[in-house]
């Protein structure tokens, strides 16, 4: 009923999740997707069979869905809402339509994600301690060295494939990296974007690098490493300053970096080794878009 703000696809690639300000969660199957937009539009009798869609709809939060994520291995859907909560939805149950755990903070959720092995969740807030949950027991770490967090709220949280070090990003416009295990703040990218507010970051697979996007328009690949950013991706949002933030992903191969150009409404798709420019491709929404995610397992997004 308004405006989409969160998106995911579980691990295989089966299914979408999207999260509204209205304070739902819808989730579609993907391969019911891809019938309803076939070419053949007039084989009515192929989309009844396939079905509707949207397979679930979960209204379990009173306030905006701020970010979505797939437990890593099985069919859970995590959430984070302006509410103050976290829900676990346990959606491979049909009649499931409320959370079967909920986290509750004081401040509103803004980014989360699940440790690769499914047992931690990290959470990002209005507040500038990251909290790491453990799934099973709801206990709640956070760092105790007060010098190495963030000065302001947490704009996105990444895990590493491996699990050994996660990514965070904040209002305050640094990149800090952490190790996985001690929790300790082991990198600081200070004003990795200009001082502008860091609006996403991704591990590459191999999880030597990390992919960041900002306010200032700017795409840039990080070598950890070194502690250097590589490679600026240049050409989005013209007029150099965004009004909101939106996600720089990799796609499925990592063989191209993508990210919405808020002016245009178009795609932005750049060569993730040397940078060089793709088509422009038009997005056709009305709007600046506020969320990209990209299939884990095909060229889809």
């Amino acid at each position: 009923k308004h405006a989409c703000r969160a998106g995911s696809f579980s691990f295989d690639g089966q299914l979408v999740a999207t999260g509204s300000v209205d304070a739902s969660i819808k989730i579609l199957d993907v391969d019911r997707m891809l019938a309803k937009s076939a070419p053949d539009e007039n084989d009515t009798g192929r989309e009844q069979q396939q079905g509707h869609p949207v397979i679930r709809t979960l209204y379990d939060h009173t306030d905006e869905v701020a970010y979505l994520e797939f437990h890593p291995s099985s069919i859970v859907l995590a959430s984070g809402s302006r509410d103050c909560t976290v829900k676990l939805f346990d959606i491979g149950k049909a009649s499931v339509k409320k959370a079967h755990k909920t986290f509750t903070d004081s401040e509103p959720i803004r980014c989360l994600s699940f440790h690769p092995t499914g047992d931690y969740l990290a959470v990002g807030t209005d507040h500038n301690l990251l909290r790491i949950y453990d799934v099973n027991t709801g206990q709640c770490f956070v760092s105790a060295i007060p010098q190495q967090h963030h000065k302001s709220a947490i704009s996105c949280v990444k895990y590493a494939a491996t699990g050994k070090l996660y990514a965070t990003g904040s209002i305050d416009g640094t990149i800090k990296v952490w190790d996985g295990i001690s929790a300790r703040c082991i990198n600081t990218f200070a004003e990795a974007h200009g001082g502008h507010e860091i609006c996403s970051v991704n591990f590459s697979k191999n999880g030597k690098y990390l992919l960041s996007s900002g306010k200032d328009s700017l795409v840039k690949l990080w070598e950890l490493s070194t502690s250097r950013a590589l490679i600026a991706y240049t050409g989005a949002g013209t007029t150099g300053k965004q009004e909101h933030s939106t996600q720089a992903v990799f796609n499925h191969s990592e063989d191209f970096v993508l990210f919405p150009d808020e002016a245009t409404t178009s795609l932005c798709a750049w060569n993730s080794r040397n940078a060089s420019r793709c088509h422009l491709m038009s997005l056709g929404h009305n709007g600046p878009v506020r969320f990209l995610t990209h299939s884990p397992v095909q060229p889809a997004f």
